[in-house]
């Protein structure tokens, strides 16, 4: 089996290019989703998040309010960063559950391509985990249109936020640096999805 981390920046369009890969053939998992079920409520991980943030970032009915949470952790002018502090609770628990993924795929398909998609793979000295890297990249104007158009909220707002949020990650040419594969995510569908194939080719020769 391969293990193969797929990472970028904030609305470099990652899922989509998994989607990608698994209409391939791939076997995926997203770290995002891994995080959201650790913040259910009863989660040890939710507790401890709760415990260092405070009752604040929930909702009503006790559930983490997602954006109430990254408020708190990626700061603003008047409130320092605390993303290093929230990494600390999520990370462990979210690359054992990757791990432990991984390793029943390798049991199941012997040959099978196992992704993992994280943001943070890079940052979190996770890359050792894995045989292959791959980057999905674009143009710094296109992760504030993406992400103005997935939270319609106006570029103004979006600009803000891509940039408080890259100001968390390691920059695009430090982990193109690190890659053995990159996606450049800048132009149509078709010409990704035709990128994917021609490295998923390569995936599957060991290349």
């Amino acid at each position: 089996m391969l293990k193969v981390g797929l990472t970028g920046g904030v609305a470099a369009g990652k899922s989509v290019v998994c989607e990608m890969f698994a209409a391939l053939g791939a076997r995926v998992i997203q770290a995002d989703k891994i995080a959201h079920q650790l913040m259910q409520p009863g989660e040890e991980v939710y507790q401890e998040v709760v415990r260092h943030f405070g009752p604040g970032i929930l909702n009503p009915d006790g559930s983490v309010n997602r954006s109430r949470l990254a408020g708190e952790a990626f700061g603003s002018d008047s409130k320092p960063s605390r993303v290093q502090e929230l990494n600390q609770i999520v990370h462990p628990t979210v690359i054992q559950r990757q791990e432990d993924w991984m390793e029943q795929v390798g049991k199941r398909e012997h040959d099978a391509i196992a992704i993992v998609e994280a943001a943070l793979i890079l940052e979190a000295g996770a890359a050792k985990r894995f045989d292959r890297m791959l980057v999905v990249t674009c143009r710094p104007e296109q992760r504030v249109q993406r992400w103005s158009q997935r939270f319609k909220v106006d570029e103004q707002s979006a600009q803000r936020e891509v940039t408080r949020r890259m100001a968390a990650q390691l920059p695009d040419d430090e982990k193109i640096r690190a890659a053995d594969f990159v996606i450049d995510n800048s132009g149509s569908l078709d010409e990704t999805n035709e990128q994917v194939k021609e490295i998923y080719l390569k995936l599957r020769s060991g290349a």
